[in-house]
């Protein structure tokens, strides 16, 4: 089961039409517009392998009980969410699982339910905080699963078998697991169930037993068992033969129709690590007694894989490049449901940016995409140069160990990226406050030095449930404008006060309204004593008060490091946005020992400021160009003038025009269309691309050395001198008017 929380201001849908043909007929009233204010909505997807329904309900019910806990939330919206996940359960199990939800949890919330199997429309406002997105996915082993954990353990308690358990998040891809659970690659038994036909075509189980690091070699196993086929046996076959759900498969045999064969470079190790039985927990077990109580054949039936390991549906390096390319090309924008100025239809119509399945939540920003990208990296660089900012670059992928000391490995694992490298684990960053406190560490650091404000335009990755990407507003990978700010207790008022300084320069320069201040607290789950958190608490609010500024308690919102102050924009549409935030932090100096020799030249301890303005550099994209409806000021559109001609014989005039604006102003974004296409196609076409300066030179304009100039979609001719056109436009571009 996967499921999207969102902690909301209110929400009302309404269903339409049926998306199930078996979906039970609503009555009158469920027909009308439901809705809920101040609500938890747990969008919700059951999927295959939710079969204990009693289980599955039970850890449902834990997990919102957890969430809405934390967000203080009373109401509750249960709401079918099929989008979030490839892999969905049978009707009539989905809709009996909600069933029995909507009873459990109507013993402790106010509870409204959405419609099973029906198209709805619907309209909600996300509050914003940082508890108020949560994904998570709920697995429960099956009864089969529990008992085939409960005789393996008594089986090698039985033989004296020496072995360690491991906990680690419900996880069962051996890439995956094998970081959590701290083992080589080499080290994991990798457990496959395959299907052997002879030439009789009878059938035989083989449990094939491979290193992490390697696949099954699927010609030896067809020569070991002389058979003219081999492949993945069928899931609901591998599962009831193994005892266990996929992922969890041991290296033992406990059927007489299942036979064992191991390669032995699994056996090279002291220990070989794998799943018992379940997601959950792993096993490091002894290698000779492994050996010593399975007795397992011995064969050499594995070569080294450099890529990802097989799933059961997939034949083993068969692969049809064409069909392969048939299927990533089929990412195609639906518009359907979007409104004319979503930034998914500004970004196609001005040829900004687009999505592909092959990287799932990652933009490919097209050259026009790039050149805004750029330009707030270029204003951003140059206003922090005038406060004084530093700014540096740290790796994306970096030890294990790093986060283990950050205190994000425990907090954040479950949405962390993560690989391996000459046998050592690493984790690609979901954010870049770990490596600044490396870049501080590299040397000595004086009370002169500080404040020290350090920058950084990391990229970073965070792992997400694909159903609730949302163009450039949730993504995986994006652009964070960090800085860290290491000062003395002295100087943290200051520097607070700078911070909220800046951001207000930031907000008058994009034109966009700050809509409130929220101060959040101490969460449930964090690192540091209360004492230390009383401090930093106190701390934000005196500068709140003394900035004047009215401000909302968000108990329980904090870092998990932290309490912070977050600033909400308006925009355009009357949306709030949740963008610029400031945290103060006490705790990671502590964990990795910073220090700074005071004018005594004692050792003394810093204190550190997170904080980001644009928040994630690609949301705020999307932020402005829906703001702005496409219409970007002048500095940050991608082509700021273009010139057409209204006919052959004004191309030559038209080319003139073209020269001395390039000439006059260097960097200029300037194109031409001297297409044969008639004026209105091509002033539609500028139109579209948005472009604020649209010059179309014809006779009259030839004849009087002027310029009839459309300005930022006003419809309206202006007529210009060339050198008053210049200046304006300069003007506009050097000052980012």
């Amino acid at each position: 089961m996967k499921i999207l929380s969102l902690h909301t201001d209110y929400i009302k849908f309404k269903p339409l039409k049926k998306a199930l043909k078996s979906a039970l007929d609503l009555s009158e009233d469920q027909k009308k517009e439901k809705g809920s204010k101040e609500a938890l909505v747990i969008f919700t997807a059951v999927e295959k392998g939710d079969n204990d329904i009693k289980k599955v309900v039970e850890k449902f019910v834990e997990n919102v009980k957890d969430i809405a806990k934390q967000v203080n939330a009373k109401n509750i919206v249960l709401y079918p969410y099929a989008h979030l996940s490839s892999n969905l359960a049978a009707p009539d199990l989905a809709q009996e699982v909600l069933d029995e939800a909507e009873k459990s949890l109507k013993k402790s919330f106010t509870v409204v339910r959405a419609p099973f199997g029906y198209y709805k429309e619907f309209e909600m406002k996300v509050k914003g905080h940082p508890l108020s997105e949560l994904s998570r996915e709920i697995k429960v082993e099956s009864e089969e699963s529990l008992e085939m954990y409960n005789k393996l353990m008594s089986f090698l308690d039985k033989h004296k078998a020496k072995y360690r358990l491991i906990d680690h998040p419900p996880e069962g891809r051996t890439k995956i697991v094998s970081p959590m659970r701290g083992n080589k690659l080499s080290q994991a038994a990798h457990c496959i169930i395959l299907m052997v036909k002879n030439k009789k075509d009878e059938k035989k189980y083989v449990l094939a037993v491979v290193p992490g690091d390697s696949k099954v070699d699927f010609e030896a196993i067809k020569k070991l068992f002389s058979g003219t086929y081999v492949g993945f046996a069928d899931q609901e076959v591998a599962e009831k033969l193994g005892g266990s759900v996929s992922g969890s498969i041991l290296p033992f045999s406990f059927s007489k129709e299942l036979e064992l064969v191991v390669d032995p470079r699994l056996l090279e190790s002291n220990e070989l690590f794998f799943n018992a039985a379940r997601l959950d927990r792993s096993l490091a077990l002894n290698k000779d007694d492994y050996v010593r109580i399975t007795k397992p054949r011995l064969e050499t039936i594995s070569k080294l894989d450099s890529s990802t390991e097989p799933t059961s549906n997939l034949v083993e390096e068969k692969y049809d490049p064409q069909q392969l390319l048939r299927q990533i090309s089929k990412s195609k924008l639906d518009s359907t449901k979007l409104k004319d100025n979503d930034h998914r239809i500004l970004g196609q119509q001005m040829d900004l940016f687009s999505f592909s399945e092959v990287a799932p939540g990652m933009v490919f920003l097209h050259n026009n995409g790039l050149i805004i990208y750029n330009e707030l990296i270029n204003y951003w660089r140059d206003l922090h140069r005038k406060h004084e900012y530093q700014e540096i670059s740290t790796p994306q992928i970096l030890d294990k160990k790093l986060w283990l000391i950050s205190g994000h490995w425990d907090k954040y694992k479950d949405n962390i990226f993560l690989t391996e490298y000459e046998k050592r684990s690493f984790a690609v960053k979901p954010m870049n406050c770990p490596g600044g406190m490396l870049v501080y560490k590299n040397r000595p650091k004086s009370y002169k030095e500080l404040p020290l404000r350090v920058g950084e335009l990391g990229i970073v990755h965070r792992q997400e449930l694909s159903g609730v990407l949302a163009g450039l507003f949730r993504v995986i990978k994006f652009t964070q404008d960090d800085a860290h700010i290491f000062c003395t207790e002295d100087q943290l008022e200051d520097e607070i006060i700078a911070i909220m300084n800046l951001v207000d320069i930031f907000y008058k320069q994009f034109k966009v309204e700050l809509d409130h201040v929220e101060l959040s607290t101490r969460p449930e789950k964090r690192i540091g004593a209360d004492s230390v958190w009383d401090v930093a608490e106190k701390t934000l609010e005196n500068v709140l008060k003394k900035k004047k500024m009215k401000y909302k308690i968000n108990a329980g919102d904090g870092a998990f490091y932290g309490p912070k102050i977050d600033f909400h924009i308006k925009d355009s549409l009357g949306r709030t946005w949740q963008t610029a935030t400031i945290q103060l932090d006490f705790a990671m100096p502590e964990r990795f020992e910073l220090e700074y020799a005071d004018k005594d030249g004692k050792m003394k301890r810093p204190v550190m400021l997170h904080r980001v303005i644009y928040g994630s550099l690609e949301r705020f994209m999307g932020i402005l160009l829906e703001h702005t409806n496409g219409r970007l000021p002048t500095w940050l559109a991608p082509v700021q003038v273009r010139v057409l001609s209204f006919t052959d014989r004004n191309e030559k005039y038209a080319k003139e025009i073209v020269k001395k604006l390039g000439e006059t102003i260097p960097n200029l974004r300037l194109d031409a269309d001297f297409t044969q296409s008639t004026v209105q196609s091509k002033v539609k076409e500028a139109e579209i691309m948005r472009i604020p300066y649209i010059i179309v030179v014809g006779d009259r304009e030839e004849k009087e050395k002027t310029l009839a100039v459309r300005v930022k979609g006003s419809g309206k001719i202006q007529t210009f001198k060339v050198d008053e056109f210049v200046k304006q436009v300069k003007e506009e571009v050097e000052k980012r008017l």
